[in-house]
């Protein structure tokens, strides 16, 4: 996928995207065991997930082919992963509830405002992302990093760091 899409290519993914709210909508409101999440979120990514992967209720996506998960993943409720850009989710990452993490962007350019910009967003192994945080596009989180409930973070983290604050600024080394 390209790194920009003009608005009229985005009608293109319209499909997916009507199949995969169809999809949320019944997930988030039903009342479901781990597997059968899993089971569901298979559908939304086509992809197999470990079977450790646990994902609590209500969860977010706008796209959702373009999440993927590693092993051993908690994802807490009202998470939103804005996916169309990429999000990689390496081993063992905690996602704390109403977590963001968007991977889209929109031009500044207000004749090319309409279309998008991608940016994938990695988070690392054993990444634990705090409640209410919000990464931005085509950040990467480093290996055992931290970021603080409440933080926004604008640009990448490296490795054994606890970030927090708005931009999210380095507090401590692990």
């Amino acid at each position: 996928m390209s790194d920009k899409i003009h608005h009229t290519e985005l009608a293109q993914l319209d499909q997916v995207i009507q199949e995969n709210m169809n999809l949320l909508q019944e997930l988030n409101h039903g009342a479901y065991n781990h597997e059968r999440i899993r089971d569901y979120l298979e559908k939304i990514t086509a992809t197999k997930l470990d079977p450790s992967v646990e994902v609590r209720l209500p969860f977010y996506t706008d796209y959702g082919r373009n999440i993927h998960f590693g092993k051993n993943i908690f994802i807490n409720q009202g998470v939103t992963l804005v996916d169309l850009g990429g999000i990689y989710l390496g081993d063992h990452v905690l996602l704390g509830p109403k977590a963001t993490i968007i991977s889209v962007n929109h031009p500044l350019d207000p004749k090319e405002r309409r279309g998008v910009e991608l940016k994938p967003v990695h988070l690392a192994e054993n990444v634990w992302v705090g409640a209410n945080a919000t990464i931005l596009p085509g950040v990467t989180i480093g290996k055992n990093a931290v970021v603080a409930a409440g933080a926004v973070v604008t640009k990448n983290i490296a490795e054994n760091t606890v970030v927090a604050g708005c931009p999210a600024q380095v507090i401590k080394t692990i």
